[in-house]
């Protein structure tokens, strides 16, 4: 059986005459009524008794129009998943995150995306900037959202936004409180540093390496968000992005502007040989405007500006 022998036996069996089958697919009724008497002898079977002007199926029709309608559903199913990808909403994202975009701006997005197309599905992992090449270059990851910079051949690298340093104080810091705050007394006293496993560490140690000062070190972190919980138990001082201080929930810490505090690059990071998805570039124009958005939302601020 072909195709249209399949659309025509099925209308038959439907309707229940050649006349309303005919209607239905926009065709003649003689043109019906051979190809279902074309089909009976091509398979050798009665598929239908005459009676009184209708088709009556016999058991062997019933039988096959079983087994047909299994696979028209299925045809149907490719169908719906066909038109769901032209537009973009019947796929999964799959979405990798720095540590500091995985705090609140990736899952914001996330729910943006969900609710803009409800039958979307995404798949989001929180990593090590290290993992994203891999992942990325080997396809088993549509996009990154990177707080560092990945350098790979086969990477597309492109800024969305900016994130800014600030500095993380104890609330019962000394320097609190004080008119005029020098940064170099802050950059004197204990430290949180990072490891080179975060994406900031790159970044910010070499700002500090800027203002020719040996870092006087208490504790070495992984991520922003877990250097303001150390600097909020009073231990030592630490400079985060602003992303993660917009995360930092706890009381007990106060976030200080940086005169000509340096800003640092968002990037979507995906690989150059594979197109993404529609659903894919909707997520990056969502990630931008949530970033701004999110960088609107009020953090506790010190009433200083730290001083060169």
């Amino acid at each position: 059986m072909n195709l249209r022998q399949i659309e025509v036996f099925r209308a038959v069996m439907n309707t229940g005459s050649t006349t309303e089958a005919a209607r239905l697919l926009h065709v003649s009724q003689p043109g019906i009524s051979r190809l279902v008497r074309h089909l009976e002898m091509q398979l050798d079977v009665a598929l239908f008794e005459r009676r009184s002007g209708r088709l009556v199926p016999t058991a062997e029709a019933r039988e096959l129009h079983e087994e047909i309608e299994k696979v028209y559903r299925g045809v149907l199913h490719v169908r719906d998943v066909a038109a769901h990808l032209r537009f973009g909403t019947h796929t999964t994202l799959r979405v990798l995150s720095s540590a500091n975009t995985a705090l609140e701006l990736v899952p914001r997005s996330i729910a943006m995306l969900i609710r803009r197309y409800p039958t979307a599905r995404v798949l989001f992992e929180s990593l090590p900037t290290r993992e994203f090449v891999k992942l990325l270059v080997s396809e088993e990851a549509d996009l990154a959202i990177s707080s560092a910079p990945l350098d790979h051949p086969s990477l597309e690298v492109e800024e969305i936004g900016q994130w800014q340093l600030l500095c993380a104080l104890p609330a019962d810091h000394a320097l609190i409180g004080q008119k005029k705050t020098k940064l170099a007394s802050v950059l004197a006293g204990r430290l949180v540093a990072y490891s080179h496993e975060a994406p900031q560490s790159a970044v910010i140690d070499h700002w500090i390496e800027s203002h020719s000062v040996a870092r006087n070190v208490a504790a070495e972190v992984r991520s922003g968000l877990a250097a303001c919980a150390v600097a909020a138990t009073g231990v030592a001082v630490a400079f985060v992005d602003d992303l993660s201080a917009r995360a930092h929930k706890a009381d007990g810490l106060v976030f200080a502007r940086i005169e000509d505090a340096p800003s640092f690059p968002v990037y979507r990071v995906k690989n150059r040989h594979r197109p993404l998805p529609r659903l894919g570039e909707a997520f990056s124009e969502i990630v931008r405007v949530q970033l701004q958005q999110l960088q609107k939302t009020a953090i506790p601020i010190a009433g200083f500006v730290l001083q060169h």
